[in-house]
């Protein structure tokens, strides 16, 4: 049977501390991968501390439940996917670099290969440098791993899969087999690549021969209205989360519910409701950090602070924040009339005018009277 991967009361989750990865039934190896998580070393920081120091518990959950759930016997996934809203700043992509090792790690399947994605070329190096580094200062992994700095490949000595990080190009995705997993970094801007969606769909397509490969997503909120397939992933993972639909996707997203990101006294400006979306705060952010980067945004301009809460908050410009609306929208819903019906519209009327929005791929048809 599937398994139930909604977190409806998420927002009572955040408020009080606790994982937003639900209770699963999950195995043995979980434990197993987090134990190999926490030995991994931050090769950028004073100290290369190891992850079990410096990593956030948010993200140990994470790697409990994507390698604690493949069933022994069938060796079907039971989370097929990933989907991690988090802000700037938290370590992502240095997480999912070293998630993506203990992949290797945890592989059991020969010649199995691993994707690690980022939308540009800085990402990608940051992403291999975390992944080489972590290896090059444990004297048992460098021996097991073979480091191509020149390819940004990692080939694992005894398997012989491969982890390969590379900037996000659709056309070397496409038609690639990946056999063991990948994972995408900052959707939101691969999204707007022209042919991101038929790369996501060839990459899901070359994944289900293999029932212990995975798909994930670890991203920040977009800094435009969501698109195409980020708005795509986005609205699905919510959809899981808050129990609307099913599917085998674990969402793991930190953000405010719509009426605190509607609300006109602009609530998430309050610093004391940011702990709540930045999970690793006191490890590789402060709140003073980011009081000063909001102060400075917040006095530059509009657009500037528009800008700093979608990255560091994950605030939905569009949703909250309107970047180029129709200023009429604000008093529109409340200075309309739910008595008036079109029997009564066209009894007081000596003219009627009817207007069509004729709609396109991602909104609906729209008729006014």
């Amino acid at each position: 049977m599937a398994w139930d991967l909604s977190c409806p009361d998420w927002w009572q989750r955040l408020q009080s501390g606790r994982s937003l990865v639900p209770r699963l039934p999950l195995t043995e190896d979980g434990d197993r991968a987090v134990r190999i998580f926490n030995k991994l070393r931050l090769a950028d920081v004073p100290g290369t501390p190891t992850m079990e120091e410096a990593g956030g518990e948010w993200f140990r959950d994470i790697v409990r439940a994507m390698f604690g759930c493949i069933d022994p016997a069938t060796h079907q996934r039971m989370i097929r996917e990933l989907f991690a809203l988090v802000p700037k700043k938290n370590s992502k992509t240095t997480d999912g670099a070293l998630l993506m090792v203990t992949a290797l790690l945890m592989n059991r399947r020969p010649r199995a290969s691993f994707v690690m994605t980022a939308p540009v070329q800085d990402v990608a190096q940051l992403a291999f440098d975390a992944a080489a580094g972590a290896i090059e200062l444990d004297e048992v992994l460098a021996k097991k791993f073979h480091v191509r700095h020149h390819l940004k490949t990692i080939l694992h000595r005894e398997t012989k899969a491969e982890l390969e990080i590379m900037t996000f190009d659709p056309a070397v995705l496409t038609g690639q087999k990946i056999s063991g997993g990948a994972l995408i970094d900052e959707l939101h801007v691969c999204a707007k690549m022209t042919k991101a969606p038929k790369a996501m769909r060839q990459i899901r397509g070359g994944m289900l021969p293999f029932p212990e490969s995975f798909l994930a997503f670890i991203t920040t909120q977009s800094d435009e209205p969501p698109v195409g397939v980020f708005a795509e992933e986005l609205e699905k993972a919510r959809a899981i989360r808050d129990g609307k639909r099913e599917g085998a996707m674990l969402p793991v997203l930190f953000e405010f519910p719509k009426e605190v990101q509607e609300a006109p006294d602009r609530r998430w400006e309050d610093p004391a409701m940011w702990p709540l979306v930045t999970p690793n705060l006191g490890k590789s952010i402060t709140l003073e950090r980011l009081k000063a980067d909001h102060a400075d945004a917040r006095a530059t301009s509009e657009a500037e602070l528009r800008v700093w809460a979608s990255q560091h908050l994950n605030v939905q410009i569009g949703l909250a924040l309107a970047s180029s609306a129709w200023a009429g929208a604000e008093f529109w819903e409340r200075t309309g009339d739910r008595e008036l019906s079109l029997d009564s519209l066209l009894e007081r009327s000596e003219v009627a005018v009817i207007g069509i929005d004729g709609g396109g791929l991602d909104d609906l048809l729209g008729l006014v009277v």
